[in-house]
């Protein structure tokens, strides 16, 4: 078999990168929603999220507005929180928490017979303003977002609603798209909590490269 393989300096093997991923879409994204949708694709390799990522209006605007204000961020699952680039995060006075491993999570979770996403959750919506939701893996984190929302107990600058999976996935994702919250989200069944930090980060990077 005979390999071609690209000789690339390290510090140029993301910038071909996106200029692969540019080169295979071989259309036109808007320019707002290009960066996220990129670099989606280039966490995954997955072009579908050129079709399958849901942006409601303004969002962008909403989001790089909260984050430049030090927004703190909510997670669903630490793999989640660690991928987020904390390092610019910093630089904009915000932070992040993960609260599913929290001992009054999961003892909550137990006596109620509920998951620790949604007690995480409950319990993250007990913080000051302004947060941000970045869900990558727990439906039941996005239904219990829902539920606070609906009851007027919680306002959240924006919402990224990206979990994976088969069981109540598509369902979660339609109820938040059906509120007036700024909101991206991965319609359909595929997402992950690597997509969700690549989105977060996506916008960090709109904001330190000036846009």
């Amino acid at each position: 078999m005979n390999l071609n393989i690209e000789q690339i300096a390290p510090q140029e093997i993301e910038k071909r990168s996106f200029a692969i991923i540019t080169q295979e879409l071989n259309r036109s994204l808007d320019p707002q929603l290009a960066p996220i949708i990129k670099r989606v694709i280039h966490t995954t390799a997955d072009f579908d999220y050129a079709d399958s990522l849901y942006f409601s209006p303004d969002v962008i605007d909403h989001a790089l507005n909260a984050l430049r204000q030090g927004i703190t961020l909510i997670t669903d699952t630490t793999m989640a929180m660690s991928g987020i680039n904390k390092r610019e995060l910093a630089k904009l006075g915000g932070q992040v928490h993960c609260y599913i491993s929290d001992e009054d999570v999961v003892s909550n979770a137990k006596n109620n017979g509920s998951t620790r996403s949604r007690e995480s959750m409950l319990k993250a919506a007990k913080l000051p303003g302004p947060l941000g939701f970045v869900i990558g893996n727990a439906p039941t984190a996005l239904l219990a977002i829902h539920e606070l929302i609906e009851s007027n107990a919680l306002h959240p600058a924006f919402i990224i609603g990206v979990p994976v999976g088969f069981v109540n996935v598509i369902q979660s994702k339609e109820l938040i798209k059906s509120l007036n919250t700024p909101c991206i989200l991965s319609m359909g069944r595929k997402g992950g909590s690597n997509v969700a930090a690549a989105i977060v980060n996506a916008l960090m990077y709109l904001i330190s490269r000036g846009t």
